[in-house]
């Protein structure tokens, strides 16, 4: 496979594959998250492709991938709007425990074990490209942002989120989250690798992407909730970004 995967990162992965379904398992925050990430992903999508979130499959016609698909928490969703959707993922065993769910579900999705840079070199198309927790596992953000540029057509949207890299984020986003609470096994995510916003917004530039909105996604611990914020992106962001018509 052509790629900027980074094997380390992917087999912290492969070690929690059977677990993505598990509420209280080692995706507890991703599984707390996934209303906040869906509402910004949905929104986003409706506002660009003029749909209305409150008919039925509102997305029936947009080809949506999700990369880092993982077991399928953000596919899903978007498969019961209406929308084409294919996941991939470079971990290999998140696939079938995607398949399965999905197929336990009675969704179809093109669940696939490649990478984003494959498949922009066999030429596929996307209305809308879901690039969620990925760009800080990747060796090479630009590569992989060219890739994804690549995959979607002109006018198509992008929606990537990751973490800031500042003070804040280290104590929140590993030592809280890695060692405090325990919600992530130990070493799940490198400080060095974590990008500024102002940095991503600058690599999606460099890589042909038009950034027009990005947004924080901000944890309550008296709500124990996360909800989005136009202010705060001092630890989890979300960007979206359109290529260029």
């Amino acid at each position: 496979m052509t790629t900027t995967v980074d094997a380390s990162e992917i087999a912290k992965f492969e070690a929690m594959a059977a677990e993505w379904w598990d509420p209280n398992g080692k995706f507890k925050p991703l599984h707390m998250l996934n209303p906040c990430r869906l509402d910004y992903i949905t929104s986003q999508i409706a506002e660009e492709f003029d749909r209305d979130l409150n008919t039925p499959r509102a997305f029936d016609g947009l080809r949506i991938l999700d990369i880092g698909c993982g077991g399928g928490l953000l596919s899903e969703p978007m498969a019961r709007l209406g929308a084409t959707v294919v996941g991939v993922d470079a971990a290999e065993r998140n696939i079938p425990v995607a398949q399965t769910h999905a197929a336990q579900s009675g969704l179809e999705i093109d669940y696939r074990f490649t990478t984003a840079e494959d498949m922009a070199a066999a030429g596929e198309q996307f209305d809308a490209v879901l690039n969620m927790e990925v760009v800080e596992h990747v060796s090479d953000p630009l590569a992989y942002l060219t890739a994804c540029q690549q995959l979607l057509r002109p006018g198509g949207l992008h929606i990537c989120s990751t973490i800031n890299r500042n003070p804040k984020s280290f104590a929140m986003a590993i030592v809280g989250a890695e060692y405090v609470m325990r919600w992530l096994p130990k070493g799940t995510h490198e400080w060095s690798k974590f990008i500024t916003p102002d940095e991503l917004y600058d690599l999606m530039r460099r890589a042909g992407l038009e950034p027009v909105d990005r947004k924080g996604f901000v944890f309550n611990p008296i709500t124990w909730g996360w909800s989005l914020s136009d202010r705060d992106l001092s630890v989890n962001y979300v960007t979206a970004s359109l290529k260029p018509t």
